[in-house]
């Protein structure tokens, strides 16, 4: 498989896979969102993080334990994929600034990006360890 031509099994695998990640992004941010009342979309930053840490685990694993293309394209593209989102989070921004929340926009990008990179250097570096 190259990364231009994946085979017709992989590519329905990455496309289920990117649907379950956007069914457990909702589902997680809906819920995060029911136990909060402030403005800051808190559960966006929760499934990127989380997400980014998923696929630093398995960059991780593919650049030092040999994980192949197939895993890492079905988890990392689809899964990951769909589960994370920096669309939304890019909204959330402009949202909280037009609703006149700008402090709250700049910590939740900042947040969000130490954060997320943070949580995929770490996943790396744990795997790494192994």
């Amino acid at each position: 498989m190259t990364a231009s031509s994946p085979t017709l099994g992989v590519a329905l695998l990455v496309a289920g896979a990117g649907g379950v990640g956007a069914l457990a992004r909702a589902l997680l941010i809906h819920h995060i969102g029911l136990r909060r009342s402030d403005p800051l979309p808190v559960g966006t930053m929760v499934v990127n993080a989380s997400g980014s840490l998923v696929l630093g685990v398995l960059t991780g694993l593919a650049l030092y334990h040999g994980l192949g293309p197939h895993p890492l394209a079905v988890v990392g593209v689809g899964l990951c994929g769909g589960y994370t989102t920096w669309s939304t989070a890019s909204w959330e921004t402009v949202h909280l600034v037009h609703t006149g929340h700008r402090t709250e926009a700049v910590v939740y990008t900042l947040g969000s990006l130490v954060v997320c990179v943070g949580a995929a250097a770490a996943g790396i570096g744990l795997v790494g360890l192994l």
